[in-house]
């Protein structure tokens, strides 16, 4: 699925099983809870934090799509088209990276 079908799907499923997006500061709100309950897995599944018995079983990727879930109804209430933004960010990451990144001696 490509962004635009994600957006699409996203505010489907408003209309069709919410009864309307949150505002714009409760989903920022939203969005950083889930944002930080990945890093909460990171820290402890890759990082040096022990690993509580209740987060062995916390699914990354789970949690990875509430992040997207969220950034995509923030794109649809401020009417981001977001394909449109992330195939710019794309070019210019590419352009600005190439050869910024393979110089890099810390990542050899």
């Amino acid at each position: 699925m490509d962004i635009n079908n994600a957006q699409q799907a996203v505010d489907n499923w408003i209309k069709e099983h919410g009864v309307r997006y949150f505002n714009e500061l409760t989903n920022m709100a939203q969005l950083t809870e889930e944002v930080g309950e990945v890093a909460r897995i990171i820290a402890r599944r890759y990082g040096e934090q022990s690993e509580k018995e209740s987060d062995k079983n916390k699914d990354l990727g789970e949690e990875l799509a509430d992040v997207v879930f969220v950034v995509l109804c923030l794109a649809n209430q401020t009417g981001v088209n977001l394909q449109e933004a992330f195939d710019k960010k794309m070019d210019v990451k590419t352009k600005r990276d190439h050869d910024r990144h393979h110089n890099n001696e810390k990542l050899k």
